[in-house]
């Protein structure tokens, strides 16, 4: 598409063509070309002259461009500019006369939200999702319940996060849906963990992986392979779960996925800590953590800190 608009000096179709490559270049776990075309889309986006694309295509592009340029800084390590990422989308769509593209982008802010961790803002952005989509009458981007489900869990609520969570799974398989699979199911593999289902929690993440390779949506490939190991741990498998956070670092790092390698690194940093191996583990965190520049205030970073400190 790129090619073929390249030479054509129409904006709008132009925009277009970037549109699908930054949505295209996210979910195969590329973000740094999807966070250079979603600037790009930023820049060629003109309120007046395309918001009538959400009509046209479905959604509005400027808005998607936010969001999906949230989500990959998030992943690249910048979870501040992530977070005025998401809001800017959302002060964009609000000014939108589109209820899907406002609905999208509450539930995009919802997902980046859980990114960080914060339970309370999924909630939030996930609840008045579901009002306006009950309102319009919407189908939203992703099932709601998976987010709550979710941000139950935190406040040990796990047996309310089960029940919601099975069923918009099993909505899911009787659709054939398979876009956000991987995400889904690797969510609901931490809420099986929490609940001692961890054969249950370990043949999601199988399910996982395999729609991962199947349909090449592999963002989220790294955390898949992260509570691999910390579900393998839990069962004493100490070498096969060395193994599994290992590969999660290397995903993370192919995708330069920072936040996601600092995860994996955390989790393999505190097992080599708990084996007695300080020196090793110190060196492997201390310089994912050091290369941050924002964020501290974030779960992840604040959980690498602590450790560090221990290791110390």
């Amino acid at each position: 598409m790129l090619t073929l608009v390249e030479k054509n000096d129409d904006v709008g179709l132009q925009l277009e063509a970037y549109h699908t490559g930054w949505t295209t270049h996210f979910f195969r776990g590329e973000p740094a070309p999807a966070q250079a075309y979603c600037e790009k889309g930023r820049g060629l986006y003109d309120f007046e002259r395309h918001r009538s694309h959400a009509q046209l295509y479905g959604h509005d592009p400027g808005v998607c461009a936010r969001t999906i340029g949230a989500w990959s800084e998030w992943l690249l390590g910048r979870p501040d500019t992530a977070l005025a990422g998401i809001n800017d989308a959302l002060a964009l769509a609000e000014e939108l006369t589109h209820d899907f593209s406002l609905a999208m982008a509450r539930v995009h802010a919802s997902v980046l939200h859980q990114f960080r961790r914060d339970p309370e803002m999924v909630l939030q952005c996930i609840g008045s999702a579901e009002a306006l989509a009950a309102e319009k009458r919407l189908a939203l981007p992703l099932d709601p319940r998976i987010a709550r489900g979710w941000a139950l869990l935190v406040p040990d609520g796990v047996a309310a996060a089960v029940a919601p969570f099975r069923a918009a799974l099993a909505d899911r398989q009787k659709r054939g849906t398979t876009h956000y699979g991987p995400y889904s199911l690797t969510l609901f593999a931490e809420v099986l963990a929490h609940s001692g289902d961890h054969d249950g929690a370990l043949a999601a993440l199988a399910d996982a992986d395999a729609i991962a390779e199947k349909c090449g949506e592999r963002w989220w490939k790294a955390e898949i392979y992260r509570l691999r190991g910390a579900l393998t741990l839990s069962r004493g498998s100490v070498g096969e779960s060395e193994a599994w956070f290992a590969e999660a670092i290397d995903t993370a790092r192919r995708q330069q996925a920072k936040s996601l390698e600092l995860r994996a690194a955390t989790s393999l940093a505190r097992l080599w800590g708990e084996q007695g191996r300080r020196t090793a583990a110190y060196g492997l965190l201390a310089p994912v953590y050091g290369w941050f520049t924002e964020g501290f205030d974030t779960a992840d970073l604040k959980d690498a800190n602590t450790l560090l400190g221990e290791l110390s």
